[in-house]
């Protein structure tokens, strides 16, 4: 057996020992999960998690957020792993004996075993820390369902010479999909992800009675006349190989039946996949609905906030992911992914500044269709945590061989 894979030997088999502390701390979180970038006992179950090993830990100062430090038996690079720890306002119906505690609040997006998963690599890893070369950097990130975890996490210095363990040479992030088959590893390179934009646009006329519409200038025709003109506009103004979702989401105008009201507003989200069609977007949005509301003798005011930029994995990064997957789940097991998804990450702000990947891991639980079970969001999603063996083994396989030339680009140069 080569070097290369005596050290991944045994990883499942590891994570698998490691399973009832995986599912013990992911069982804590679920019961208790919270949202955006205060997240108190999540925090405090990390570090109790992590007490007995030999890791620095840096805490956050603006959030609730843990880097825990791992340093190698010899110099060598520095890997970044990160876990979200946040959960979303949903009520959970999902009938588990270890359902959430907390009413409104559940983690319906899989964040409870993101955070097992990369601690119990960090076990792991530990017990393995004489065949590290360099450093890990275990992120556990409050916030990333919108409130920008990841950026508030650079801008206090994870990424610096000075930061936690200095500037990383590789990032990479799992993420567990209950519309997948569990244990199954997907990836890509290049935009895995889209970036997410907030657009409000108020309309505004003048009021008046509903019998006599001559009389006033309503907003409402044009609002409407909005949703259709920007659908129409996207498809002749952006190219169709580079994919763009814009859905309104909301139409509000108006408090009883007979008063044309002063305003209308719509409220949605846009979707791209590269930063120059999202700019472009941007444009013919704004320039749609100011010419519509002329045309109906009305005003518009756009406000476009923008969101998570478009995740874009690394494609050597992924490659070696890939590569390191089916050497230790097996090549059946690794699926790349044909198109991205148009959901939204904030690890994009990592990828930003440090190559790496995002993969998903799937966690439909048995004998279910994934294609029709609760996905993702949902207050009825149920993950299988059993997947959690292979994040963890995965995880700790790009720790222990992230730079190994023993793993060349299974997809070829310059493809």
């Amino acid at each position: 057996m080569p070097p290369s894979a005596a050290r991944l030997a045994g990883l499942c088999e590891e994570a698998r020992r490691l399973q009832p502390r995986t599912v013990a701390l992911r069982r804590t979180l679920h019961r208790h999960p919270e949202v955006g970038l205060d997240l108190p006992h999540a925090r405090d179950a990390v570090l109790a998690e992590l007490d007995d090993l030999p890791v620095r830990i840096h805490l956050g100062r603006g959030l609730s957020s843990v880097v825990a430090v791992l340093d190698g038996a010899r110099p060598g690079p520095t890997v970044l792993l990160r876990a979200d720890m946040d959960a979303l306002p949903l009520q959970e119906e999902t009938g588990l004996p270890f359902a959430s505690e907390v009413p409104g609040v559940m983690h319906a997006c899989g964040h409870d075993m993101h955070v097992a998963m990369l601690a119990s690599a960090a076990r792991l890893l530990s017990a393995r820390r004489d065949q590290i070369a360099g450093r890990v950097l275990f992120v556990f990130q409050p916030g990333e369902e919108g409130h920008h975890g990841a950026r508030i996490m650079i801008e206090e210095g994870l990424l610096d010479r000075n930061g936690p363990g200095g500037p990383p040479d590789l990032a990479y992030a799992l993420h567990v999909s209950a519309s997948l088959p569990s244990g199954e590893l997907h990836c890509r390179p290049g935009p895995i992800m889209a970036a997410a934009d907030t657009l409000r646009v108020t309309v505004t006329g003048r009021g008046g009675h509903a019998s006599a519409p001559h009389d006033a200038l309503d907003p409402v025709p044009a609002a409407a006349a909005m949703v259709s003109a920007l659908q129409t506009a996207l498809t002749r103004r952006v190219d169709a190989h580079d994919p763009v979702v814009l859905t309104i989401a909301r139409l509000a105008a108006g408090t009883a039946d007979n008063v044309i009201p002063e305003t209308a507003v719509l409220e949605g989200t846009i979707r791209t996949l590269s930063e120059p069609v999202r700019a472009q977007v941007h444009t013919e949005v704004d320039r749609v609905c100011t010419h519509t509301a002329l045309a109906h003798g009305c005003e518009a005011r756009v406000e476009i906030q923008p969101g998570y930029p478009v995740t874009v994995n690394d494609r050597e990064a992924t490659a070696r992911l890939e590569a390191l997957a089916r050497e230790v789940l097996g090549p059946e097991r690794v699926v790349p992914m044909v198109t991205p998804i148009m959901g939204a990450e904030d690890f994009s702000y990592l990828l930003q500044r440090v190559p790496g990947a995002l993969a998903f891991l799937g966690s439909a639980p048995p004998r279910s269709d994934p294609s029709s079970a609760p996905s993702n969001h949902s207050n009825r999603v149920v993950f299988d945590e059993d997947a959690m063996v292979a994040g963890v083994a995965v995880y700790a396989a790009l720790a222990l061989m992230a730079f190994d030339t023993a793993h060349p680009d299974p997809i070829g140069p310059g493809s």
